[in-house]
């Protein structure tokens, strides 16, 4: 099949409609069930980290039932939440991070979270994806969240040519309009668990195939 010049409008707007049937990115529907706060957003991304949206989805609102704030969060303790969060990957590890966020919080910014990126960047165990969601879904600040489904589906359409989400993050800030720039993740999460899928694509039913290159990264 002939491809057609790349149409990031166009492609954007299918992708919308073809994703409306498929269970939302956990993070934009815990912002959706109403954990709207900054603190929320990072703790749950946290809690994502390396862990299916199935399993972190739940063991967020389950936390969240029991402490949402920095200071509800710092009077638990680390076993406490490490029961809470149990299902998760690294859960004692993780624990350990949400606790310390929380007192850190108290301590150096007396209860209230900045919504700023070089803050949340401090904190042991939030890295550039989950500061920049974070601060996308809860502030509306316009930050590019690569996860490992943007990073190859943006690839195989051939929209940009990376080799790892760092150059992906660059180049799509380079080159996506910025009013995609916090939908971009929304989308493609579960296009890609979908649709676009890492093994075996359905690429016979894809909405956006005359614009794909199929480029398949080793």
């Amino acid at each position: 099949m002939s491809k057609q010049p790349f149409e990031i409008d166009q492609v954007i707007a299918r992708i919308r409609e073809a994703v409306q049937e498929f269970p939302k990115a956990a993070m934009f529907e815990l912002y959706e069930d109403g954990y709207q706060s900054l603190f929320e957003q990072l703790i749950s991304c946290l809690i994502s980290v390396r862990t299916y949206d199935e399993v972190s989805l739940p063991v967020s609102r389950r936390l969240f039932e029991r402490a949402r704030t920095p200071e509800e969060i710092a009077q638990l303790s680390i076993a406490e939440i490490q029961t809470l969060i149990q299902d998760c990957t690294y859960p004692e590890q993780k624990a350990q991070q949400i606790h310390t966020i929380a007192q850190q919080i108290l301590t150096e910014y007396q209860g209230e979270l900045p919504a700023d990126l070089d803050v949340l960047l401090k904190f042991k165990g939030i890295g550039v994806k989950c500061a920049h969601l974070a601060l996308g879904i809860a502030c509306h600040q316009p930050y590019i969240s690569v996860d490992t489904h943007v990073h190859r589906i943006t690839n195989r359409w051939g929209y940009v040519q990376t080799k790892t989400p760092e150059k992906t993050t660059i180049a799509l800030t380079e080159k996506l309009p910025k009013q995609y720039w916090i939908e971009i993740n929304q989308l493609l999460v579960p296009f890609g668990k979908h649709i676009c899928t890492g093994k075996r694509p359905h690429c016979a039913t894809c909405p956006v195939l005359k614009w794909c290159e199929q480029i398949i990264q080793p």
